[in-house]
This record gives C-alpha cells, structure tokens and sequence, in this order.
C-alpha cells in the first residue's frame, strides 16, 4: 500500500482584490499557472478567513491559525518572541522582545518615509547598522540584543537584571496595533505616517516603555547622518536611520506539540525567521530551502525529506512583499514564476515516485494582502485541498472566483488541517469501500 503524504504550501499574502492594471483580476486570476491548475483540477476549494472576521493579522499569528492554534481565549505570546527564537538570540521569561523595520524617516519631524527604507538593504548594510547601534547605544541597567535578519527586518531583546519587564506596550510603528499580544495591520494607505511614542497599558509595563523609547531616541540620534547611510545616499537608496518596533513579548511559549495533536510527523520547509521560530515554538523540525526566492532548491529540497514525515508545510514569501508595494503586475508575474520553479518541479518530480508515495495538498495563504491597499486586510483567501482519488466540485483554479464557489466554503485557519484530514479520509475510505 503507497504511503499517504501531504505537502501544506502557505503563499504569504496571496490572497487580493481586482485591480485594474490586471484587467479588474486579482493577481492569481490574470497569472498563467498551469502547474497550480493540474493540481486545483484534482481537488475542491473554499476560502479562509485565517485569524478572525475584522482581523487584518500579521503572518505570525495568522500561520499559527493556519497550523491549528487558536488563540482566541489565550493570550499571544507576540511576534517579538517567536522570532527572537527563530534567529537564535537566547531569550527567557521577563527579558522583552520586538521584531523591528529598519526605516527612512524625515528628520526631527519624525515623518515616516519608508516604513522599509525602499526595501533595498543589504546583509553588509544592515550588520554594519547593527554594529553602529551596539558600539554607540548605552542604556542605564539594560542590556540588550539586536540582530538583523531578512532586508528591512531586525529583531531585538531587552533585558534587566532583577526585574520583569511588562509586555503591554503600544508600538512605535504606527501601521501596527497590538490587541491581547495579536499584531494587527491598519489601514495606513490615506495617511502620512509619524514614528509614535510607546506607551504603558499597565504599570507593570512602564519601564518597558521608557526603555523601547530611550533605545528608539538613541538609534536615531546615532544613525543620523552617519557613514554608512552618507555612502547609501550616494548610491541613489534612502537611509536607514530610525527603527520601528512593535509586536512586545515577555513570556517564553509553550502550546501543544504539533506531531502530538495530529498524531502525524511533521516538518517545515522555512526560511523566515519568524517561520523558523513558529517550527521550533510547534515541534516541527525545520529544513532550510535556500533563499525566499530559491524555489527551485525549495522544490528539489521537499521531494529529498518526503520520505521522513508525514505532512510538510512550506512557506513561500514571495507574493506578500509585492502585494505591499502596491506592484499588482510583480505580484502576477511572482505567482507565475512559483508555479512555473515550485509547483512544476514538485510535480514532476512527485510523478516518478508516484508508486511510492500518494501525495495529497493543501494550499492557501496565510492573509491576504491587496496590492490597492499596500497592506494585510481581512479579505478572504483562497483554499485549495487537492489529491488524486478526491471527489472534485468543479474547482478548476487555485483564484479567489474559484474559492466563493467551492464546496468547503468558508472556514477558520485553524479549522483547515482538520478539514483537509477529514476529506482526505472519507475520499480515501470512499475508493476503498467502492
């Protein structure tokens, strides 16, 4: 009997909104993805709210839902903590964790430029950023760890000796709020944006804020003007001189192992620290599949580790970073060199082991991230849960248009495993018993 495997894709921020540079299409309705559309032609589809109607979540807490942890009655541990795991930097209970963005700010109006300093920051840019930040900036009675990861994203950790520091702090971002340790995006796209001052929800808290304030003030200070961004300038790129924090952490997480809730082995296919974090957070052992865009080693990497595990979920960047640039046509095209370097690899090579293995999929996003909205919103997303031998509903692409027809219709992101399970054993028990 061939051994059953599944393969969870998870497209960041797939899911949008017609827009009119692609004929009034959403971005996967205009791409021409034959690879996707063998697989949509075997399967059924539905659509995904991933955290909660209203909620515009952040990808942390959406691929939690989207593993199947609902937080709804708990509350989240933040981002700043799972990705402080997820780049290694040693954190305990009381310490305080932010995920921070490497900004461009107008100068002592604090008028924010570019939330991401143009995007185009690279490794030597940002550990010599980093490097600045650690020689110059002092903080009375704190030590502290910063460490930059992918582009614009840096993480860091506060830490004082004999006291706890509180969680309950608002950003210094202003695209972000905080609602019971939840990152949710908010509509930013008619505004002009101010670097905020943090502040206290709770007593407890205060010295958090004092010290994410203090620390923000300092950065600034110090990259004002400095070397490296005179040398960015000249090389036609925005500085880099503020960073944006938010997202506080003060609790090391513990929830239910995922192998354990499932009774399947799992593993994760990740290259983003925060999905690192979120694997080890889970108990998923994670492998490495080359950079963000690398998907043909992603591709060759998952056909290597099938044999091991039962299902492998894979995160795949690539669409959420055009979707907030606004790019509706770099999005389409995005999508369509996934299908064409992801998705036909993996099937072709899934066809020469098809006697071996009988490989089933789930794919969907983790949010949905409109290209005219520049944002994460709560708009639906597409969910597509395909395998040879499944009973289709007429589903012929993996689209938005598709899923407001499928027969899933529509479910919470932590409810997806589960549904997909469940399909998958009453198709399979169907052709058995047929």
């Amino acid at each position: 009997m061939t051994k059953a495997r599944t393969v969870y894709v998870l497209l960041d921020g797939v899911g949008d909104l017609p827009h009119p540079d692609l004929n009034d299409l959403t971005p996967l309705e205009a791409a021409y993805t034959p690879h996707l559309d063998k697989i949509a032609r075997m399967g059924v589809s539905g659509k995904v709210i991933s955290v909660g109607d209203g909620i515009a979540p952040q990808s942390d807490i959406a691929v939690f839902n989207m593993l199947g942890y609902n937080f709804k009655d708990v509350e989240y541990f933040g981002r700043g903590v799972v990705e402080c795991i997820g780049c290694g930097i040693d954190f305990v209970d009381g310490d305080l964790a932010l995920r921070g963005n490497f900004a461009t700010i107008e100068g002592t109006s604090k008028k924010i430029i570019d939330r991401r300093a143009g995007r185009n920051i690279s490794k030597e840019d940002s550990n010599a950023i980093c490097k600045l930040i650690r020689e110059n900036v002092k903080l009375d009675n704190v030590e502290y760890s910063i460490e930059p990861t992918i582009g614009h994203r840096v993480v860091l950790r506060f830490r004082r000796k004999g006291l706890k520091l509180g969680q309950n702090i608002t950003n210094t971002d202003p695209a972000y709020d905080k609602v019971n340790g939840i990152g949710i995006a908010l509509d930013t796209s008619n505004s002009d944006l101010y670097v905020t001052r943090s502040q206290a929800r709770d007593e407890n808290s205060r010295v958090s804020s004092e010290i994410v304030n203090d620390f923000s003030d300092k950065v600034i200070d110090i990259l004002d003007g400095c070397q490296i961004n005179k040398e960015r300038e000249q090389r036609g790129l925005l500085p880099i001189n503020c960073i944006l924090m938010r997202d506080a952490g003060n609790k090391y997480p513990f929830v239910a192992d995922i192998n354990k809730k499932y009774g399947l082995s799992f593993a994760s296919l990740v290259d983003m620290p925060v999905e690192i974090g979120i694997s080890k957070i889970v108990g998923m052992k994670a492998y490495e599949g080359g950079s963000t865009n690398d998907y043909d080693l992603k591709a060759k990497t998952l056909l290597k580790i099938l044999k091991n595990h039962d299902l492998i979920y894979v995160h795949i960047k690539g669409p959420d970073e055009f979707g907030h640039d606004g790019d509706a046509r770099g999005k389409k095209r995005n999508i369509e060199e996934i299908d064409k370097h992801f998705f036909k690899i993996l099937c072709e090579g899934l066809e020469e082991i098809a006697g071996e293995y009988d490989t089933r999929f789930i794919i969907c996003g983790d949010h949905s991230t409109p290209c005219i909205k520049k944002a994460h919103t709560d708009d639906p997303i597409p969910l597509l849960i395909s395998g040879k031998g499944l009973a289709g509903d007429g589903t012929t692409r993996f689209t938005e248009s598709n899923s407001k027809r499928g027969s899933i219709g529509k479910i919470y992101g932590y409810k997806v495993i589960e549904e997909a399970l469940r399909i998958f054993n009453r198709d399979n028990n169907r052709v058995t018993s047929g």
